[in-house]
């Protein structure tokens, strides 16, 4: 219980915490009608404010009540209490004020009631694809302003009608002040259009979007945070052309399945075999699409995800997605609508320009996207949900910095899988995935989601961070802008302090940072590193010996580069299919556009081709899940790698037995995969083994892109925990570089602590 000062006739209580937009000014003011209290409350910049006049008592119970009993995707936090006068009787809901604390709300899916009342034909929502309460419905994708109420949203645009705004008016109501709802008489509507075909109005708009689809078409829809890309998941010449006409040949695509059955799982089951915990991910409120396993016969086509055992499964989490999947009535690809390597769509006419040559219709609605928002990705590792993609639903992320930060920083996380963090005071927010910023639109819409958080947050940056490659995109605009100081952050660092954010209760970190490639501080290609210390303060321990494969950048996406490479300097003759390597090799020879690397992503890679899986890439880490899903399931033989410890400290692996272990004719491939990744496992476990024997206590964090892999991630968990090691992997933030911007933020306030 809370202590409160007496208070002459009132107190003043200031809640923070999840506390807009989740319907918590409704909840106070009806649970304030029923206990008798008189007074109000009020949104006050991103608090909600609450004057309470009753007798002390009863004042104790009615704050307990709002803190333990608040509405189901509320977290409220008392933040303040003092005495005041408040003579009036009633209680109602004041106007919003602006003031300090805003907090970003991600958007929300639909929630039973809502779902239940678009069921209904007796309903005047039925079928209405746009139905929302206090509980549900978009959030950060429409919002313009702080607080967070209709008239700062873009459903300004739509006024109420009589009837919803008897509804949202009345306190019995569940939509007694619901900000975003609306109905077919006021609200957003849908909009087909196919060539030289236009059709207005829900009812006729879907039921021309799902003939569509059963005749085979790919249809471009216009969701909550942007465009998906749908096609019937069980049409192969559908699904080839779209992966043509997106020049996408083999990038795994999401499935959308309808909610069937008690559980929302019956159709997922019948082509797939989701664990529990992979099937509480699948229908907890965010609805990321979920990594499981595909059944032996799926009946989906082989198509949708290219010699993997997995599949990227996703729930529907709109009314209209409902709508269309249940309609529908299987499952439907549901990829992003973009162009290859671009940042998802949101504006009806943009879609329809840059998407003629990929979708045959399009399913437009007229509420406006503000910010795009793609959807989460989530895989289970571990028995635990970890984070690959933070994204609709679950971002923009808020969590507790482990110190304040003196001024606001916002940092740029890094090249590839980039979000943006802003930090002010002890807390930190992270965005919605962006993607990658090769492209102008991707560089735009960087720029575009750190003007947004600083609006709607109320806060301006007064320094930037950003990764420490001169040629990244987003370090080039930071230092290109010349209006605030930049701190480069090291790759490296930024992925292990990410850890170590995510994880405080420990303070002293190996963690092993492994992914393609990373500029390192000695100004070579790191990507095979272990890293002993705690954010601010980072040595390099562990690494893997360096090997050049010839072309440079072109490595990341010829795995025979790689592989290559390590059989020439390996001494072992290797040549990759029909592929005339002598200029290559003339190259490496001589040190060429050769660069060193010490990159774990490139020694997957070079398993690739080796196994003769990928020998060039259509999408990053193709090799390496290509390499994950062969590997046979079960108790795996491993080799060991030489450990050197060389004259500046640091442990080196050598490969040499990977490479010779990875081209024994003798063995089936299925269990070549699984012995490298265990050997990967236990030179792992031999280096931190070797560095505590050196440096004394730690714990060891895993981060970086390649322990997005599952089989080595609980391999080398495994092994850590019986050596005695307390062993973490990221779960809220992505262990690969869409954490960069969190560990930057991490880094640098460690690095500020030091400095004071």
């Amino acid at each position: 219980m809370i202590e409160l000062e007496a208070a002459p006739s009132a107190r003043r209580w200031v809640i923070g915490g999840r506390v807009q937009g989740v319907g918590f000014r409704p909840f106070v003011c009806t649970l304030a009608g029923e206990m008798g209290v008189h007074g109000w409350v009020r949104n006050w910049g991103g608090l909600v404010e609450i004057v309470a006049g009753c007798d002390r008592a009863r004042a104790d119970q009615f704050l307990r009540r709002l803190l333990s009993e608040p509405p189901d995707i509320a977290c409220p936090e008392f933040v303040s209490a003092e005495p005041c006068l408040y003579p009036a009787s009633g209680f109602r809901i004041m106007p919003s004020t602006e003031g300090p604390g805003a907090a970003l709300l991600p958007d929300q899916s639909a929630c039973e009631a809502c779902l239940r009342e678009a069921a209904d034909p007796l309903s005047r929502r039925y079928r209405y694809p746009f139905v929302t309460c206090t509980q549900c419905g978009p959030r950060y994708t429409i919002t313009r302003a702080m607080p967070f109420d209709r008239g700062r949203t873009v459903m300004a645009d739509f006024p109420l009608c009589a009837a919803c705004q008897a509804e949202y008016g009345r306190p019995a109501d569940r939509r007694f002040h619901a900000q975003v709802m609306a109905c077919p008489d006021c609200g957003p509507r849908l909009t087909y259009m196919a060539g030289k075909e236009s059709v207005i109005g829900n009812a006729a708009c879907m039921a021309r979007a799902i003939d569509a689809l059963r005749e085979g078409a790919i249809l471009a829809v216009k969701g909550v945070g942007g465009y998906h890309l749908l096609c019937d998941a069980s049409c192969d010449p559908a699904i080839r052309r779209l992966r043509a006409r997106k020049r996408r040949p083999a990038k795994p695509l999401a499935v959308l399945f309808p909610w069937r059955g008690p559980d929302g799982l019956a159709c997922v089951r019948r082509h797939c075999a989701p664990n529990e915990e992979e099937a509480r991910c699948l229908t907890a409120p965010a609805r990321p699409i979920v990594l499981v396993r595909l059944l032996a016969v799926h009946g989906l086509s082989a198509a949708v995800a290219p010699a993997l055992a997995e599949l990227g499964a996703l729930l529907p989490y709109s009314p209209l997605h409902h709508m269309i999947a249940g309609t529908f009535g299987g499952p439907l690809v549901a990829t992003s609508g973009n162009v290859s390597g671009e940042p998802v769509l949101t504006d009806p006419d943009e879609a329809e320009l840059r998407l003629a040559a990929i979708a045959d219709a399009f399913l437009h609605h007229d509420r406006p996207i503000l910010r795009p928002a793609d959807d989460g990705v989530v895989r289970v590792i571990a028995g635990r949900a970890r984070s690959l993609r933070l994204g609709r639903g679950c971002a923009p992320l808020e969590l507790a910095l482990p110190q304040h930060v003196a001024d606001p920083v916002l940092a740029l996380g890094g090249h590839m899988k980039v979000t943006a963090a802003l930090a002010f005071g002890g807390r930190v927010v992270v965005s919605p995935h962006i993607g990658d910023l090769d492209s102008p639109r991707g560089l735009g819409l960087l720029e575009a989601t750190a003007e947004a958080l600083q609006h709607l947050l109320g806060v301006r940056a007064r320094a930037l961070i950003c990764d420490a490659h001169p040629g990244y995109t987003g370090t080039r605009w930071a230092k290109a802008r010349g209006d605030l100081p930049v701190l480069c952050i090291p790759h490296h660092h930024a992925h292990a302090s990410a850890v170590a954010g995510e994880f405080l209760e420990e303070t002293r970190w190996l963690c092993f940072t492994w992914d393609g490639a990373g500029l390192g501080e000695d100004g070579t290609i790191w990507g095979g590193e272990g890293l002993l210390g705690q954010p601010g303060a980072w040595a390099r321990v562990a690494s893997f010996r360096p090997f050049a494969p010839p072309g440079a950048d072109k490595a990341a996406r010829e795995p025979w580069r790689s592989a290559a490479a390590l059989a020439w300097a390996a001494g072992i003759a290797w040549t990759p299919p029909a592929r005339d390597t002598a200029l290559a090799r003339s190259a490496w020879q001589k040190k060429i556009n050769c660069p060193q690397t010490s990159s774990v992503g490139r020694l997957f890679d070079a398993a690739g081709a080796f196994l003769d899986l990928v020998h060039h890439a259509s999408y990053e880490g193709e090799a390496a899940m290509a390499v994950e899903a062969l590997a046979e399931t079960g108790a795996a033989m491993d080799v060991a790698l030489p450990l050197q410890r060389r004259g500046d400290g640091v442990w080196e692996a050598d490969w040499a037995p990977l490479v010779a272990m990875l081209l024994d004719e003798t063995m089936r491939a299925a269990r070549l995969a699984a012995a490298f990744h265990a050997s990967l496992a236990r030179n792992l476990v031999d280096q931190a083994m070797a560095v505590r024997d050196l440096h004394g206590d730690f714990a060891v964090g895993l981060a970086g892109g390649v322990f997005q892999n599952r089989l080595l991630s609980e391999a080398a968990l495994q092994a850590l925990t019986r050596a005695g090691f307390r062993a973490y992997l990221p779960a809220i933030i992505p262990c690969n570089d869409g954490g960069l911007s969190f560990g930057q933020v991490i880094e640098a306030a460690a690095r500020q602590r030091g400095e004071a």
